[in-house]
């Protein structure tokens, strides 16, 4: 079922390594994108159109994207999570979007598409695509239902050296204020936001490692070192499927956490504006949506399409929902720049032991 996904994420890393690594096709649209989303599911009618697939170029991190389209790197379009739009934004790399001619606009999620933070002087600058949540995901051999019913297994000394969050901000801060009970992290104060990252600091030591990508948390989870870890429920969706024991809990006494991505165009590409919509609109077809659940186990930004999927095959990938879970998620919406550059700056001393 997944046989792509995992040679994606296999080579994710050494992608991201490489200095401007690029997988080359058609030169009138490069893709400045996460590694992986080169994978022809997604947008099949657009090589069924024109022939072959954009050119996709890589990054590892939206702040590593955001500095390397800041010093000029030239791409047509670039694929970041909703918290990084207004600063990319007011940084001017985006130009706005013709909704228009997006033939499915009006059927994407209206709590995705019409955020004000996505929007200024009335364009739209941000088209949501993929969705998910971030989760504790547990081996069910070595671990109950019960010893990850809170998260704060994830600071317990007991499992210390057993846990792996991911070396993402945004998710490690959504654990955090999830922690110290907060739900809504664009309204935290200065004292939240201490405990959160005092919380953080508790957690440190617990690390085995700050997962990068999906197939180093699998292999660090298949051997047993890893027995616990905050991740998206790709990871609970591709190793399950695969037989392993892994099980995933978005219901603990403080919630989880979901997120959304789309695309953006970015300012001064001179790429194909025609190729850059029929990209989009490739990405909204009904066929994407039921592939991107599926196959990846993320949700889909066409609401119409999802609606049209099985609840029972959304259960499987940890895509159910609920008022209950919907009343304990934290949205990772767009927080306050401040309040951001504090969780960057702070993330990285943390992670260095400080």
């Amino acid at each position: 079922m997944y046989p792509y996904r995992k040679i994606a994420i296999a080579v994710s890393s050494a992608a991201i390594i490489a200095a401007g690594a690029v997988s080359a096709n058609d030169s009138e649209l490069t893709i400045f994108d996460w590694a992986g989303y080169e994978d022809p599911g997604f947008f099949q009618s657009y090589i069924d159109e024109h022939g072959e697939a954009p050119t996709f170029a890589y990054f590892g991190d939206e702040e590593e994207a955001f500095q390397k389209l800041r010093s000029g790197f030239a791409a047509d379009a670039a694929h970041p999570c909703s918290q990084s739009v207004p600063k990319w934004i007011e940084a001017g790399l985006l130009e706005p979007i013709d909704t228009a001619r997006i033939d499915r606009w009006d059927d994407l999620n209206p709590g995705f598409r019409d955020i004000e933070a996505y929007k200024k002087d009335g364009e739209s600058y941000f088209i949501p695509i993929d969705w998910g949540n971030t989760a504790v995901i547990y081996n069910t051999e070595l671990l109950t239902e019960e010893d990850v019913a809170s998260l704060q297994s994830f600071a317990d000394p007991k499992n210390m050296g057993r846990i792996s969050i991911g070396d993402n901000v945004d998710d490690a801060y959504a654990l955090a204020f999830l922690a110290i009970g907060v739900t809504d992290w664009t309204k935290a104060t200065d004292e939240e936001f201490q405990a959160a990252s005092a919380f953080l600091r508790k957690v440190h030591p617990n690390v085995r490692a700050y997962w990068s990508d999906g197939s180093s948390l699998a292999q660090l989870m298949q051997s047993g070192e890893v027995y616990l870890a905050w991740a998206w429920n790709e990871t609970f969706s591709t190793m399950s499927g695969e037989g392993h024991p892994i099980g995933i809990k978005r219901d603990t006494a403080e919630g989880a956490s979901s997120w959304v991505c789309g695309y953006t165009k970015l300012a001064g590409g001179d790429g194909s504006d025609d190729k850059f919509y029929d990209f989009i609109n490739a990405w909204l077809e009904p066929q994407s949506a039921e592939y991107i659940v599926t196959a990846w186990g993320y949700g889909h930004s066409n609401d119409a399409a999802m609606g049209d999927i099985p609840a029972e095959t959304l259960a499987t990938v940890g895509l159910e929902s609920s008022e209950t879970l919907r009343e304990n998620t934290l949205w990772q919406a767009p927080v306050p720049f401040e309040l951001r550059e504090k969780m960057i700056a702070e993330f990285e001393l943390i992670k260095a032991g400080f």
